[in-house]
């Protein structure tokens, strides 16, 4: 008489970590810059990837966040911030909040274009140049509000 074969194991249910109704937020790896979610109410979180540990900013703290105009690294800042330091590149980067725009000059017949906080580039309608403003404050850059 064969033997029967034992069933498979049952996988192990997957880890949800505790949280006031499971909400969860986000910030980046101060050790490899991945992008890391971790629950509501946590003071710290270790990056699964480099094993860095990263201090979560105290309740109440609003964060934004931006792409470096150097090395196009994700960076989080306090709101309100008017320029961030990448801690990758060190290129000081120009913090937009969503109601500004700045203004840059046309890259082909100098026309003085205005562009909305996030654009990376704009388009003149004068004569359909696309300027690239990234993300990184120049000189050319002046911040206004809306």
């Amino acid at each position: 008489m064969p033997v029967p074969l034992a069933p498979y194991p049952t996988p192990p249910a997957p880890y949800t970590p505790p949280a006031a109704n499971g909400a969860q937020s986000q910030l980046v790896c101060s050790g490899c810059r991945n992008l890391l979610l971790y629950p509501v109410g946590a003071t710290s979180v270790c990056c699964a990837v480099c094993n860095a540990v990263t201090a979560v900013p105290p309740p109440g703290t609003e964060m934004a966040q931006l792409v470096c105009g150097g090395c196009h690294t994700l960076l989080m800042y306090i709101r309100g911030a008017t320029s961030v330091q990448c801690s990758c590149c060190h290129t000081v980067n120009l913090a937009l909040e969503a109601n500004q725009v700045a203004h840059v000059n046309c890259g082909n017949c100098r026309m003085l274009l205005m562009y909305q906080y996030g654009a990376r580039s704009v388009k003149c309608a004068v004569c359909n140049f696309v300027t690239s403003v990234g993300g990184s404050a120049s000189a050319a850059e002046q911040k206004f509000n809306s």
